[in-house]
């Protein structure tokens, strides 16, 4: 699944309004419906500003950059979505209870944004609906349900992203464009991003945000298909060392997943599935944990009951395996043959079951 709770990064960089400087601006006029906290905030690259909400209406004035910056707003507890800041006036209508249906309008990039959003609103509304069937199987651990929602999200995620696909091909010069392609990152392969990427106009790909993917494509061809796993050694739950390069001979599916993660915990009864079934077939996994704090790590193994090896460098996202291969979403893998080649990663639920189907039946 792609739900996520994390506020989305931004492309470019975003100076907020100085009264001494003379910078091009945009002003958002926005009137939310129910919205009760006093300040909206707006969070770009890092910097953080706010205006003032009464009555749920509210104005802000920003620094408009020569590049189109997409902008975030939440209330410190709820997040509001986000809009491409150019230069002129933004607005944003809606209901605080339905921020994913906010009506928001602006420059040529917003415009472009809200194009690609109307043709997934169908798919988004359905998403949504079995998304909700997903949390309450999740928490019932209602495994049979569980499967049954992740089927059924399957070809419409798959819809999805080809609607994305189209999007980009069709929209070369687009900042949005350039998002997307950043975002799929985390399901496609090093060769579909790089061929998406080259796709895109040389004025787009000279930007700031263009050279941060080009970066990017050179950290993500570390892990794939066809490179060699790095050898890496870390300690077990009881401290022990365990290097990947013991595991040369199966074929190995190194999960990178932390206590604290909802959707890897959600996705750890799949993984357990696939381990009770093929793990006598020559199939492993290989658990890295991104967790900081012992106890907790290991309360959630013995919780999920998972059997196979788990190592750790208690040090969260500073592991090195995870910074080696710029991991920066979890649940996350790569699935290993058994001469210690990539040949395939993130795969979950009915793909992971599928792709070892077919190499071990």
């Amino acid at each position: 699944m792609k739900k996520s709770t994390i506020i989305l990064g931004l492309i470019g960089t975003c100076l907020f309004a100085n009264a001494q400087q003379k910078k091009s601006v945009y002003t958002v006029n926005g009137n939310i419906a129910g919205l009760k906290s006093p300040y909206i905030y707006f969070y770009s690259k890092g910097k953080s500003d706010s205006a003032a909400v009464k009555d749920g209406k509210f104005t802000y004035t920003g620094a408009a950059e020569s590049v189109p910056v997409r902008v975030s707003m939440h209330n410190k507890k709820v997040g509001f979505g986000d809009f491409y800041a150019e230069r002129g006036p933004v607005t944003i209508k809606g209901n605080a209870d339905k921020p994913d249906e906010l009506i928001i309008t602006g420059g040529k990039t917003q415009t472009e944004n809200n194009e690609l959003s109307a043709s997934k609103k169908g798919i988004n509304a359905q998403l949504s609906k079995i998304y909700e069937n997903w949390s309450a199987a999740n928490k019932a651990k209602d495994s049979v349900a569980l499967a049954k929602a992740e089927q059924e999200m399957t070809p419409l995620e798959e819809a999805s992203t080809k609607l994305t696909l189209d999007f980009v091909r069709s929209h070369p010069s687009s900042y949005v464009s350039l998002d997307k392609i950043s975002e799929l990152t985390y399901e496609f392969d090093y060769a579909d991003i790089a061929a998406l990427y080259q796709g895109l106009s040389a004025d787009l790909k000279a930007s700031a945000g263009g050279k941060k993917l080009e970066t990017s494509l050179a950290v993500l061809k570390k892990g794939s298909n066809g490179q060699k796993m790095i050898d890496f050694t870390q300690n077990d739950p009881s401290g022990k060392s365990v290097s990947f390069a013991s595991f040369k001979g199966k074929y190995v599916l190194v999960d990178f997943w932390a206590s604290w993660c909802g959707p890897c915990r959600g996705e750890n009864p799949n993984v357990v599935k696939a381990y009770n079934r093929f793990s006598a077939k020559g199939f492993t996994v290989l658990g890295v944990s991104l967790d900081q704090d012992g106890a907790k790590w290991k309360k959630a193994i013995e919780d999920d009951k998972l059997p196979w090896s788990q190592v750790s460098q208690l040090n969260g996202w500073k592991n090195e395996v995870s910074q080696y291969y710029g991991i920066q979403g979890i649940p996350s893998n790569y699935l290993v043959n058994p001469e210690g080649v990539i040949i395939a990663r993130n795969l979950r639920g009915e793909k992971l079951t599928k792709k070892l189907e077919e190499l071990l039946n």
